[in-house]
């Protein structure tokens, strides 16, 4: 039984000792100073006005690219698309005001009332789609600003936004609750 006190009293004994023992803590300065550009956003915005799709190469989001091209390429082959086919009506109806006869048997069977519906449809979608090539330019510059706007934010670690818990000592009553915290 002697035995086993002065064990038990060294083994306490012991790792109370070592639990003192003083570490030496080294401090590294991990923060590194990024510089920010602020003519970053300005630059990418104004290379996509440029040429679009410029704008995303200079912020290295290649992946970008194909959306940029299709969008604006699609709108642009419905802009052709229907602008032939709108010449196409208008030419037949002008050369039936003419007194001319009809090149095409497709089209000699169309009324005038149906000409004329078919070249506002034309135009209509030829309008919308030269609508949608602007927006998808303007949309491929905005995309550039942005993004080099955000590339430079500060997304660290120690910036959190954590679910916490709070307790209360006065109603002994626990309620949930968010926390932005930020620590050094």
């Amino acid at each position: 039984m002697q035995y086993q006190f002065i064990l038990l009293f060294l083994f306490f004994g012991l790792t109370s000792t070592f639990a003192q023992e003083k570490k030496q803590i080294v401090l590294n300065d991990t923060l590194k100073s990024e510089e920010i550009d602020p003519l970053r956003p300005a630059k990418a915005a104004f290379y996509s006005a440029i040429f679009p799709g410029l704008g995303q190469i200079y912020n290295k989001k290649y992946w970008k690219l194909p959306l940029v091209y299709g969008a604006i390429g699609t709108s642009t082959y419905f802009y052709i698309d229907s602008q032939k086919n709108y010449n196409i009506y208008r030419n037949e109806y002008k050369s039936r005001l003419a007194g001319s006869a009809s090149g095409s048997d497709y089209l000699a069977n169309l009324s005038e009332s149906q000409l004329i519906s078919a070249q506002k449809q034309f135009q209509r979608n030829r309008d919308l789609s030269a609508l949608f090539i602007v927006g998808f330019y303007v949309l491929n510059i905005i995309d550039a600003n942005i993004d080099a706007a955000l590339s430079q934010f500060n997304v660290s670690e120690k910036l959190a936004f954590k679910p916490s818990v709070n307790f209360s000592n006065e109603n002994m009553q626990s309620g949930f609750g968010f926390a932005c915290t930020y620590s050094f």
